[in-house]
């Protein structure tokens, strides 16, 4: 499995038979590498309905004809109206589909819609597991997903507006996945970091590896 970051909270998963695109925020984006046009995708999950998470979303979907998944607020008050694919859940519901199974998760974050809550999700795909946090502090729920055997975590680490490197870290010690991808940073001048301290403090207390990814970059597991 390919895991592609696109810079913010952006990221295409792709094995040889799907491609899963989450929070496709590139225009406006200076960081990100790709243009909304030159994204080819079946599926976009949205975490929740902030503007730079649901981003190119709808000109993606009409072009590619992709499904959105996102929780049933955030479908009924962004997607739907577009006459678009969409498939629709909430906290705590699994759903199975040609490429695996998906979990919406908890965050705890503003939603961007009245009514609708902030989710992460977590994708079984194959035999690997990758959980995005979505924009989100620290949730209790997070110690759970130790059971779940995570590969990959994509957790944020800004700061301001989600958890930052230390909250981050703590959330590594509760998750502890295999990999972690750092996100949702140096986007806008009140989220900078250093990724790579971020990377040498996880790794220096044998937590696991981190992999940092500029836009465009590639971890295949």
């Amino acid at each position: 499995m390919k895991i592609e970051y696109l810079g913010h909270a952006c990221f295409l998963l792709e094995n040889p038979t799907s491609r899963l695109l989450i929070d496709p925020f590139l225009t406006g984006n200076q960081l990100a590498t790709k243009k909304a046009d030159e994204v080819e995708t079946d599926y976009i999950f949205v975490t929740h309905g902030q503007d730079d998470h649901v981003g190119d979303t709808i000109s993606i979907a009409k072009r590619t004809g992709a499904t959105v998944i996102a929780v049933v607020e955030v479908v009924q008050y962004l997607f739907a109206p577009a006459e678009i694919k969409t498939l629709a859940g909430n906290i705590g519901g699994k759903q199975k589909t040609p490429f695996g199974s998906f979990i919406f998760v908890s965050a705890n974050h503003g939603s961007g819609v009245p009514g609708a809550l902030a989710c992460g999700y977590v994708f079984e795909i194959g035999d690997k597991k990758i959980y995005h946090a979505g924009d989100t502090g620290l949730v209790a729920e997070m110690q759970f997903l130790a059971d779940e055997g995570i590969d990959v975590a994509l957790l944020p680490i800004g700061d301001y507006y989600t958890m930052g490197p230390e909250d981050a870290i703590t959330a590594v010690e509760m998750i502890q996945p295999k990999w972690v991808i750092p996100m949702h940073y140096n986007t806008f001048p009140v989220i900078q970091q250093d990724p790579h301290a971020f990377k040498d403090a996880v790794e220096s207390r044998n937590l696991c590896q981190v992999k940092v990814l500029n836009p465009g970059e590639v971890l295949e597991i």
